[in-house]
């Protein structure tokens, strides 16, 4: 896995460096101000001096080490069709992909051995302060909360969702819909399937929307070959 990363923000040149929105000496440009004592001659846009006749100074990104916090979804949605098992292979390959850069568990130490999946789900990312690195979440996105708000809370995150087949395509058949989370049965046929198909399509468009604003996002349907999944939608990038 050396030669992928997760890809969150745009890189830098240098392996295992990625570019912060504040002053530093990086390579990327960030913003131009006035000159001051002592700032480095090399750095000065004389282009702006020959416009306005003022010496302005060029300031650059920061290239810091990323630092990831991996949140593996445990609620009892995932334990369906599978999700739970092959969210853990998924993991396994993001953690390898992150490890030089800063893999860390939610609320816990550095990522190694098996994982620790969150038994309470996302909505406990709403109650805990926000984290300072980039939140790594692996969920099927089926928990009844406010995703746009979890989302934009947490600032910086790579969104991988993880989904059976059955779930994005049920049969069109008269069945028992039963919800694990909340224990609801409701009996079902083709027009509320129909709409169940609806209202996911339009829930899946809004998580990636939001998570690409925000870092990166990938579907992943249980069972799919996982780098080329993660490579094919922008989460994981060559070196």
């Amino acid at each position: 896995m050396t030669r992928y990363r997760i890809r969150t923000r745009p890189t830098q040149p240098f392996a295992g460096e990625r570019a912060q929105a504040r002053p530093g000496q990086g390579l990327e440009f960030y913003e131009l101000r006035g000159y001051t004592q002592g700032d480095e001659p090399r750095f000065i846009d004389w282009r702006a001096y020959a416009r306005t006749g003022r010496l302005y100074t060029r300031v650059f990104q920061a290239e810091v080490p990323a630092r990831f916090l991996f949140f593996l979804d445990g609620s009892p949605s995932m334990r369906l069709w599978g999700k739970a098992e092959y969210a853990q292979k998924v993991l396994g390959v993001l953690a390898s992909a992150a490890k030089s850069e800063g893999a860390f568990w939610w609320g816990g130490g550095r990522v190694k051995g098996p994982a620790h999946p969150v038994a309470e789900g996302p909505s406990v990312l709403l109650e805990r302060p926000r984290p300072s690195g980039t939140v790594l979440l692996l969920t099927d996105g089926l928990d009844e909360l406010d995703w746009s708000r979890l989302l934009y809370r947490l600032r910086r995150v790579v969104l991988v969702q993880i989904l059976a087949p059955a779930e994005l395509a049920p049969p069109l058949d008269e069945a028992w819909l039963q919800d694990i989370e909340t224990g609801g049965r409701l009996e079902v046929g083709r027009a509320e399937v129909e709409a169940y198909q609806t209202a996911l399509e339009a829930h899946l468009r809004r998580l990636k929307i939001i998570a690409r604003r925000l870092g990166s996002y990938a579907l992943l349907r249980v069972g799919e070959p996982i780098i080329p999944g993660l490579l094919r939608q922008g989460v994981l990038e060559e070196r």
